[in-house]
């Protein structure tokens, strides 16, 4: 089973469109690839500092799937980080980054 979903994570990672074959990149694209995690990256940032036409040109850098996985990976390994950091629980970090009492 995880074999399964790590091949379909490489999958999207790798552009993949069903059955294995290779969909052609958009015309925009081919000039500079952009992966998944620097989609996020950006978006996420452009986000915090409030950088709306950056928020809009990573967004189209890939599916707005893509875009949602990568920024879901994004939020987990920054909330383990902190956690780490912190030497709290990833809930308790992730509650008190959002402004939630501690559960």
């Amino acid at each position: 089973m995880f074999a399964r979903v790590m091949e379909k994570i490489r999958g999207v990672l790798a552009g993949e469109r069903g059955g294995g074959r290779k969909a052609a990149p958009a015309p925009a694209a081919r000039a500079r690839q952009h992966n998944i995690f620097e989609a996020a990256a950006t978006y996420v940032s452009a986000c915090a500092e409030d950088d709306q036409q950056v928020v809009d040109e990573a967004s189209g850098w890939v599916s707005p799937e893509a875009l949602s996985f990568g920024v879901n990976e994004l939020a987990c390994r920054a909330v383990i980080a902190l956690a780490r950091e912190r030497n709290e629980s990833p809930q308790t970090v992730a509650r008190s980054l959002l402004g939630l009492p501690v559960a």
